[in-house]
């Protein structure tokens, strides 16, 4: 064996530095003594003859070839996550962990419900559940399940489209009793508005799809958040008028529809897995519970 090669532990133990930004914080993250933590560091700089932090007043900053490395760092961690995820149980076993990446309000209002469903049918399967926006790499094997708002176009990927989400405005009772109801897309102007702080090219190519678009941008917004579950929050609380998915809305008592003649918009839902999966029991078990559970809260938004 080369021991001049730098081992897993240390790149570990760098990434969890660069993530959390400092010695102490990636201690407790990993569970080791800072000054273990920090011989892993020097011993990786050492071993590979540069180095990887600058100290700033915020904390440890990556430097240039360290950001270069963290990117190769982290397709290395996902690799280690997929060996071990593989290892947790044979391929035709209704055992072992499955990882589904999707959207936080996906994952944080309504994968919630269909996993426990789905943890009564399978009590041998452990779900690991990666919510947030970016796309995860399912051909990298970042993750085994996607619930993906865009179709996905590598051949390598199996993916199948649950329906469209239908999106649409929404206000808490309170605050329309309130402020009153806006009748028309112009009087959005006189009321708080609750939506993104960055436009990002994706969000601006949706705005363009929705009649009144233009009303509904960020000039015109009291709070903004780029989290969505933020945003649901602050629509609950009676901040504003916000986007909101119908099916998830229908849910919620007290809000009510505001302008939805006017104003809605269809998100064409996909479940994505890679085609090596297919052959996966577990896998696929979750993938077609999720398909069909997807499928009916679908439904109930249209």
């Amino acid at each position: 064996m080369d021991t001049d090669e730098p081992g897993w532990d240390l790149y570990r133990s760098f990434l969890a530095v660069a993530g959390e930004g400092s010695l102490s914080a990636a201690a407790r993250m990993l569970g080791m003594t800072q000054p273990s933590l920090g011989r892993h560091v020097r011993q990786l700089e050492t071993m590979l003859g540069v180095a990887l932090f600058t100290r700033s007043p915020q904390g440890l900053a990556l430097t240039e070839l360290g950001a270069e490395l963290a990117e190769h760092a982290r397709g290395m961690a996902a690799a280690s996550a997929a060996l071990r995820r593989t290892a947790s149980g044979s391929r035709q076993d209704a055992r072992g962990v499955v990882r589904i990446t999707c959207s936080e309000v996906i994952g944080g209002e309504v994968l919630p419900a269909m996993l426990a469903g789905l943890r009564r049918q399978q009590p041998g399967i452990v779900i690991e559940l990666s919510l947030s926006d970016a796309t995860e790499d399912l051909l990298r094997k970042d993750a085994d399940i996607a619930v993906r708002m865009l179709r996905p176009s590598q051949a390598a990927l199996v993916a199948r489209r649950v329906g469209a989400i239908g999106l649409g405005l929404f206000a808490h009772r309170c605050y329309l009793k309130e402020r009153g109801t806006p009748r028309t897309l112009a009087d959005l102007r006189a009321h708080a508005l609750i939506g993104f702080d960055r436009e990002t090219p994706a969000l601006r190519a949706m705005r363009g799809r929705v009649p009144g678009g233009e009303v509904y941008a960020r000039e015109h917004f009291a709070l903004r958040t780029d989290s969505p579950l933020a945003q649901l929050a602050a629509l609950r609380a009676g901040y504003g008028i916000g986007a909101c998915q119908r099916a998830l809305a229908r849910r919620e008592r007290q809000l009510v529809p505001v302008l939805p003649e006017a104003f809605g918009l269809d998100l064409d839902t996909w479940l994505v897995m890679h085609e090596d999966q297919r052959t996966n029991r577990r896998v696929r078990l979750v993938y077609d519970y999720l398909f069909e559970a997807l499928a009916t809260y679908v439904a109930e938004g249209a």
